[in-house]
């Protein structure tokens, strides 16, 4: 199966000049690095709210689950 075409919208941010300078070094293509990057970046986000949502869920079922287990364990 062929991975599907990604839409390339162009679009325009302010940053600092700083970090211009540290992302424009010889040979890097700025804008495939800042993509990888916020890519990186929303995964890691994603990963983190469904690990605080799967958290949540298990301690409001930890009195339960605690119970369960001293049940197996006795």
């Amino acid at each position: 199966m062929d991975a599907p075409l990604l839409v390339r919208v162009k679009t325009s941010i302010t940053l600092p000049g700083e970090l211009l300078d540290r992302l424009d070094r010889p040979g890097s293509n700025r804008s495939a690095l800042l993509e990888r990057d916020r890519v990186a970046c929303l995964a890691r986000l994603e990963s983190d709210e469904r690990d605080r949502r799967d958290a949540e869920i298990i301690n409001r079922k930890a009195d339960c689950l605690n119970r369960e287990a001293i049940k197996t364990l006795e």
